[in-house]
């Protein structure tokens, strides 16, 4: 039973970082209905960023801030040159425009800095603590609590305020919106630059544990994939429990189930998304769109 919790520890941490990357395509997804496949790569492009800045001697702190910054202007940059002008054009074209982000932002990662992993520097400190024969590492235990963060964040943002009921209206019906007084180009551009820093707060946060490279985020993309179809792709919440639930999934199922092992963990999400497009295609906390006639 010890090993079962610590499975399940080690899997809600795993699944605090595909929650976030999920967030993150939750949040461009209901401002423009878009899934931008090239999160991943721009979140890692953010994440060299601030490698770049501690390299060249600014503190921890500072240089993770003002990636952050870098991080929501490049989302805002990417909406206004790339997304905006095809904004109407169809959804498979959209999707092509997205993996060329995709392409693109790992290419720049690759001729800049190079496909040498670099160390990252952990956020969190070193040790931990056992409670009841399970070990709590300090960092797994940052990683879920900067998810609970964002949770009750984005919840507050939608919620109670002004401006996050304006993103939602923005969302939801653009042409009405724009009759009484909101600035959907506005909201939609900070949904996108939010996004982008919840990306790189990811990327941030996954790096130290794979080392900093231009591929790092492929594999965690399609966690976070999964995750948002599990959870609903309209919905911020869904997007974070799925990452969790499918974090404990994957470690416990390559534990307890033989033939998956090491080698087929990414074979989890998959199936766990066609289970889902299968069972309940808006997921588990998403909306049906009704449509009167």
């Amino acid at each position: 039973m010890t090993l079962l919790f610590q499975l399940v520890w080690d899997g809600l941490a795993a699944g605090a970082i595909y929650g976030a990357l999920a967030l993150a395509l939750v949040l461009i997804y209901r401002a423009t209905h878009i899934v931008n496949f090239g999160q991943g790569e721009m979140a890692t492009f953010s994440a060299y960023v601030a490698w770049q800045l501690e390299q060249w001697g600014l503190p921890t702190a500072l240089a993770f801030t003002t990636a952050a910054i870098f991080s929501f202007l490049l989302g805002a940059a990417v909406f206004w040159a790339v997304v905006k002008p095809v904004y109407r054009a169809r959804p498979e074209s959209i999707a092509v425009l997205t993996l060329g982000l995709f392409v693109v932002f790992g290419a720049g990662c690759l001729w800049i800095w190079g496909a040498d992993p670099r160390a990252f520097g952990d956020v969190f400190p070193q040790g931990g603590w056992t409670i009841g024969g399970v070990r709590i590492t300090a960092a797994a235990l940052g990683l879920v609590a900067v998810l609970g963060g964002l949770a009750v964040a984005f919840a507050t943002l939608f919620r109670v305020t002004r401006l996050g009921l304006q993103m939602r209206a923005a969302a939801s019906d653009s042409e009405n919106s724009l009759l009484v007084g909101i600035r959907v180009e506005t909201m939609l551009t900070l949904g996108w630059g939010l996004a982008a820093v919840v990306g790189f707060l990811a990327a941030a946060l996954v790096a130290p544990r794979l080392f900093l490279s231009p591929g790092m985020m492929a594999p965690v993309l399609i966690y976070a994939l999964a995750a948002a179809t599990l959870g609903g792709w309209d919905s911020p919440m869904g997007a974070i429990v799925g990452g969790l639930l499918i974090g404990v999934v994957e470690s416990v199922g390559a534990t307890f189930i033989s033939f998956i092992g090491a080698d087929l963990r990414l074979a989890v999400p998959i199936v766990v998304t066609l289970v889902v497009l299968l069972v309940r295609p808006t997921g588990l906390f998403g909306t049906v769109a009704a449509v009167r006639v």
